[in-house]
């Protein structure tokens, strides 16, 4: 019997499931809750449109890197109609309103009838899937309908199902797609021996949405009087093993003409509290800091979200977080700016982290005592900072230029 025949069991089952954990589960709730309005949003916006593009991004993450293809599509296709969705709740409550799309809605679950109904009101022209998220009904009917379809800032490792003997089923899904855009030759190689041959190196596309960044005016006025003449580290995107080195660093080091920002990746209040109280050095919270003299204080706590990018811009040292476990996040962010970063040990499945690694760029802790040791170091010499973040920023340079190799594709099969 078919592996298809079992996952499409699997997917109903799922579904059944979530709806009874969506009672007492938060974030299932806002999963489960989210998907009864995707076909109500989707009618009221796109039956009967023509030329619309759909952008398919996992999470958060998947949507910053697809971002810069979304946002010149909406300068530079002028009849066209944007479309994204998403499959997390992380991105999507996150983006629910993004202004550069005609509708920003949860991707239905990956059932034969959703996957019709989907496209039968939606009609996309062309389907860009963003890194990864391989959902064999949709695909399949996108194939059927002859919808082209894309994937880009695809990246592939070989602990992929589909190069193991347990997923050789799903490795048709693949067939639906018109072209791979991917960002680095292992990426190709491994496709060539599935036997695909219609793949580009088009690079990451995150490359492009940074550097983005840094030609836009920053002002955030609140961060620029809180860091005064100070030599600041941001701390970004930092989880509690993050943050545990870095408040017995902050707590132990003497007061010095030095300051930190965190900004933690869970900002729910009574973990913001926590931090907080764990430090004890003058500490501000950002929803503060119209009522306090920000000169006044040693440390501040991001506790709002969509200010980290442009948070960079004021910093001389980085610690990004998630390099002990969760995940690393984004490094391109701060190495825009040309700023010196510091990362936990978890980092070989981030080829922009390893690359900087090896640069010299970014710096590698394990432990307090290393923390110490870096940071200290870096704080004292402003020559080493300048020197590691102007290789920071000659990595980003090198790298921009996928988004427009994708959209020139898009724009000929539109």
């Amino acid at each position: 019997m078919p592996m298809i025949f079992f996952y499409n069991i699997a997917v109903y089952i799922t579904g059944f499931v979530l709806n009874i954990v969506s009672l007492f589960n938060k974030k299932i709730a806002l999963f489960v809750n989210g998907r009864k309005e995707t076909f109500a949003k989707l009618t009221t916006e796109f039956e009967g449109k023509s030329k619309v593009i759909w952008f398919h991004c996992a999470s958060l993450g998947e949507f910053e890197q697809g971002r810069p293809i979304i946002e010149k599509c909406k300068r530079e296709i002028k009849d066209s109609k944007v479309l994204v969705t998403f499959f997390s709740p992380s991105g999507y409550e996150v983006r629910k309103n993004y202004a550069e799309a005609d509708a920003v809605v949860y991707l239905p679950l990956d059932t034969k009838s959703n996957a019709k109904r989907f496209l039968d009101i939606v009609k996309p022209s062309v389907a860009v899937f963003v890194k990864y998220e391989f959902w064999p009904n949709i695909l399949k009917e996108l194939e059927n309908r002859n919808i082209k379809t894309l994937l880009v800032s695809g990246i592939f490792r070989e602990n992929q199902p589909f190069f193991k003997w347990y997923g050789k089923w799903i490795v048709s899904s693949l067939q639906s797609f018109d072209h791979f855009f991917v960002q680095n030759d292992t990426s190709k190689e491994l496709l060539r021996r599935l036997g695909f041959t219609n793949v580009t190196i088009s690079g990451d596309t995150r490359f492009d949405r940074v550097y983005q960044v840094t030609n836009q005016k920053i002002d955030l006025e609140k961060i620029a009087r809180f860091k005064g003449d100070t030599t600041v580290l941001v701390a970004g995107s930092t989880w509690p093993k993050d943050e545990e080195l870095l408040v017995k660093f902050i707590n132990d080091l003497p007061s010095r003409k030095q300051k930190y920002i965190i900004a933690p990746h869970n900002i729910h209040a009574e973990s913001i509290v926590k931090l907080k109280n764990s430090i004890n050095k003058n500490t501000l919270l950002y929803s503060e800091i119209d009522s306090a003299e920000p000169t006044n204080f040693e440390v501040l706590i991001i506790d709002s979200i969509g200010l980290l990018s442009k948070i960079y811009y004021y910093a001389d040292i980085a610690f990004v977080g998630g390099g002990f476990g969760t995940g690393l996040h984004n490094i391109l962010e701060p190495a825009t700016f040309s700023v010196p970063i510091i990362i936990g040990p978890d980092y070989e499945k981030f080829n922009e982290a390893k690359d900087l690694v090896s640069l010299k760029a970014c710096l590698v802790i394990r432990n307090i005592e290393e923390l110490n040791t870096t940071l200290s170091a870096l704080f004292i010499n402003k020559k080493e900072r300048t020197e590691k973040g102007e290789l920071s920023r000659k990595y980003i340079l090198e790298n921009i230029g996928a988004t427009e190799i994708i959209f020139n594709h898009l724009r000929l099969i539109l």
